[in-house]
């Protein structure tokens, strides 16, 4: 069972470091333009950063991008990382057993999301409950479409299964920062993201 949580912003000079419970994770990337409730904005972080639309800011952001911290979240154990010719690392901690991931329908997926140097700034389980997102129509990042879905040397994934990726930042946000609300972004430019995926299922309000 996870130890209590807490979620540590770091922001850039010459701001303080600020600490605030993590009573609730991020479960929506687009900031609340109208609100100046912080703990809001907070909210509404982490659902976007798989959307590669989502990327563009009003005006140029550092590299040195805020980075919000998320601890005691699910970590799958090591696997040796097979790369691919897109750059792409992946790895199967257990291959599914059941249906393999659909083209453009909806699935549901846990994850745990993490910088290069292991830090954890998204995760379905501090949520309780998988992520619905939808596969090879470009609604997420490169990465996670080759990874999951498969295709250039990588298999699809089967229902069950849990895999490791290795996502460089040309099949991530590239070199332009993501998560970004009040001037701070969560993800740096070319960032090398690391992701724990767990298929849980193919969602079931799929149209026939």
């Amino acid at each position: 069972m996870a130890a209590a949580s807490q979620l540590t912003i770091l922001s850039p000079k010459p701001r303080a470091l600020h600490t605030i419970k993590a009573t609730a994770s991020c479960s929506s990337f687009k900031p609340s333009p109208a609100s100046g409730n912080f703990k809001k904005q907070i909210m509404g972080v982490a659902a976007g950063l798989l959307a590669a639309s989502a990327v563009a800011a009003a005006t140029p952001l550092s590299a040195d991008a805020t980075r919000i911290e998320y601890y005691a979240t699910v970590s799958e154990p090591s696997c040796e990382l097979n790369f691919v010719r897109s750059g792409l690392g992946y790895c199967d901690v257990v291959v599914g057993s059941g249906e393999e991931v659909p083209f453009s329908q909806l699935i549901n997926v846990h994850y745990t999301a993490r910088f290069a140097d292991g830090i954890v700034f998204d995760s379905t389980y501090k949520r309780a409950r998988p992520l619905t997102m939808r596969l090879g129509v470009g609604k997420v990042i490169k990465g996670l479409d080759q990874g999951i879905l498969g295709g250039g040397g990588v298999p699809p994934m089967q229902v069950g299964g849990k895999r490791k990726l290795h996502i460089p930042p040309k099949l991530a946000y590239g070199p332009e920062p993501a998560g970004c609300f009040s001037g701070d972004c969560n993800i740096p430019a070319n960032a090398t993201l690391l992701y724990d995926i767990h298929f849980v299922e193919v969602y079931k309000g799929n149209r026939k």
